[in-house]
């Protein structure tokens, strides 16, 4: 008689959300805002009305800035045995204490 042990049969693909929290000061507004709008200008996969929904954002809120720098296939482009299939992505103001060990997020409306 043969047994088969589960744990050697080849698993399902599975999913993993992976949520990662940053708090970032932006220390030079404006320079922040000129690397976003020239990443914006290079990024060859906007079409004309992203670009323009883009900069908008840009010149609405820094924060709006910063987004155009996070890239989550660098972070997972060269694991192996792994594959992005999905990511989303915002960034908003909040109310931070960095003296404050107890903080959590508070998005600012």
């Amino acid at each position: 008689m043969t047994t088969i042990d589960p744990s050697s049969e080849q698993p399902e693909p599975r999913y993993v959300r992976v949520t990662i929290e940053l708090v970032a000061e932006i220390t030079d507004e404006q320079a922040l805002k000129a690397a976003a709008l020239d990443a914006v200008k290079d990024d060859e996969y906007l079409d004309d009305a992203e670009r323009a929904q883009s900069v908008e954002a840009i010149e609405l809120d820094p924060s709006g800035s910063l987004a155009h720098f996070i890239d989550p296939i660098a972070l997972l482009g060269d694991v192996p045995g792994v594959e992005l299939t999905s990511a989303t992505w915002e960034s908003a103001h909040t109310e931070y204490d960095p003296d404050d060990e107890t903080w959590e997020e508070h998005p600012v409306d």
